[in-house]
């Protein structure tokens, strides 16, 4: 029976969980977007 390679299971953990955290951040970034132009005044031209 092979030994488990455990570098490669860490490495895909910490893949899903960089995946997870950008996903997050993404969803804020769009959100502070979408509210963005409700709060912003006019410019003055």
């Amino acid at each position: 029976m092979p030994k488990p390679n455990y570098s490669f299971e860490k490495r895909q953990r910490e893949l899903a969980k960089q995946k997870k955290k950008d996903e997050k951040e993404a969803k804020k970034r769009a959100e502070r977007e979408a509210s963005k132009p409700q709060t912003t005044p006019p410019s003055e031209s």
